[in-house]
C-alpha cells in the first residue's frame, strides 16, 4: 500500500531532508492537529532508510502514539521494530524503530552509531529523558539528526521551542529561552487546514458551565471544589451535551478529576458510554469499542490529551480549566 501525500505534507517532509542533507542542527515541523503528522514521521523515516546505511529511531510519548505512527510505516509494507514496554516489544533489528523515551532510555547500549536519526513525535515535550537519549546517541555518532514534529512549538515559563523561524528570523529573546530546535523549517495551521477543506471549521457551542473562577491549578483542592459533588450541575451540562450530539457520531469529553468523571458518566446513557483514566485495566477495549463506533460517549481524565486518533469524532467536550493553551 502507498500513500499519496497531500501538498502540504510533501512541502514538510521535502523541507526536511533538504536541512538534513546539509545540516545536523535539530529541526521542527509545526503541523496542526489533523494535520497526518503519521504520514509525515512514515516518509522521513522511509526515505532516511532508504537513503542512508543508517537506522532511525522514532519516539513518541505514549504506546498509543507509538503503534500508530508504526501502523502508518508499516502500511508502506516494509517491516519496523518496536522498542517500547507498554506496547509488548524490545526490539531493533529493522531499519526503523519506533519506541517510547522510558524504554529506550533503559537500553542505550541498543541505540549506537548505526542509528543516523532521531525522529521526535509531539516535539514540545522534549524531557529530560529524550534529551539524555539524543545526547547518548550523539556520542555513538555526532552526525546524528534530530527531527521534531508538533502542532504546539511552545512550552509554559519557556516560550517558543525553536531559535529561528520558518522565514530565516531569529526568534526575540523574550519570546524563547533556551530552545531545543535550532531552526523551524516548515509551518501549516489549523485555518490553513480548513480553507483547503481538510479539517471541519469549529463551532463552539458555549452554553452554561462551572464556576472557575477560584481556581488555583496549583491547589487541587480549589478544583474539587470547582467541579466535583455537583450533582445537579453537572447532570444538567450533561443534559445539553447529549442534546447537541443527538446528531453526532462521537463525543469526547475531559473531566477534571476521576471522581468528577465518573459523576459525569453516570448522568450519560449507560448502555453507550465509557470512562477511561490511567488506572483502566481494560483501556485497548474500550478504545476499539470507541472508535468502531459502538458507543457514543468516551470520558476521560488527562488520557486522551495527546495522539489518541480517531477521525469520526464530531463532538469534544471540555469539561474541565487549564492554563495551557498548548494542552487546550
Amino acid at each position: 500500500m502507498t500513500f499519496k501525500l497531500r501538498d502540504y505534507q510533501q512541502t514538510a517532509v521535502d523541507s526536511v531532508i533538504n536541512h538534513i542533507k546539509k545540516c545536523i542542527d535539530p529541526c521542527l515541523l509545526e503541523l496542526a492537529t489533523g494535520a497526518g503528522k503519521s504520514l509525515i514521521v512514515a516518509e522521513v523515516a522511509k526515505w532516511i532508510a532508504d537513503n542512508t546505511q543508517k537506522k532511525v529511531l522514532c519516539l513518541a510519548p505514549s504506546k498509543e502514539l507509538v503503534e500508530q505512527n508504526r501502523a502508518k510505516y508499516l502500511a508502506y509494507g516494509f517491516p519496523a521494530s518496536i522498542f517500547s514496554a507498554s506496547a509488548g516489544g524490545k526490539c531493533t533489528k529493522n531499519k526503523v524503530v519506533f519506541g517510547t523515551p522510558g524504554t529506550v532510555a533503559n537500553a542505550p547500549e541498543k541505540f549506537g552509531p548505526q542509528f543516523g536519526a532521531v525522529i521526535i513525535d509531539e516535539a514540545h515535550g522534549v524531557t529530560p529523558t529524550i534529551k539524555k537519549i539524543v545526547e547518548a546517541m550523539k556520542e555513538a555518532n555526532p552526525k546524528l539528526r534530530v527531527i521534531g514534529l508538533t502542532a504546539t512549538p511552545y512550552r509554559m515559563g519557556s516560550g517558543y521551542i525553536y531559535a529561528v523561524d520558518e522565514n530565516n528570523t531569529a526568534v526575540p529573546e523574550g519570546q524563547t529561552k533556551e530552545p531545543y530546535f535550532k531552526k523551524l523549517l516548515y509551518r501549516v495551521t489549523a485555518n490553513e487546514l480548513i480553507n483547503q477543506g481538510y479539517l471541519t471549521r469549529p463551532n463552539a457551542d458555549i452554553k452554561e458551565g462551572y464556576d472557575t473562577s477560584q481556581i488555583d491549578h496549583r491547589n487541587a483542592a480549589t478544583i474539587e471544589e470547582a467541579f466535583e459533588g455537583l450533582g445537579r450541575k453537572t447532570s444538567e451540562i450533561v443534559s445539553q451535551i447529549v442534546e447537541l450530539s443527538k446528531d453526532r457520531q462521537g463525543v469526547m469529553i475531559f473531566a477534571a478529576t476521576v471522581r468528577h468523571a465518573f459523576e459525569v458518566l453516570a448522568s450519560l446513557p449507560q448502555d453507550n458510554s465509557a470512562l477511561v483514566i490511567s488506572e483502566t485495566k481494560d483501556r485497548q477495549e474500550i478504545l476499539a469499542r470507541f472508535k468502531n463506533k459502538q458507543i457514543k460517549y468516551l470520558v476521560n481524565v488527562a488520557v486522551l490529551t495527546t495522539g489518541f486518533d480517531a477521525p469520526h469524532v464530531d463532538v469534544v467536550a471540555v469539561l474541565r480549566a487549564t492554563e495551557s493553551p498548548g494542552l487546550f
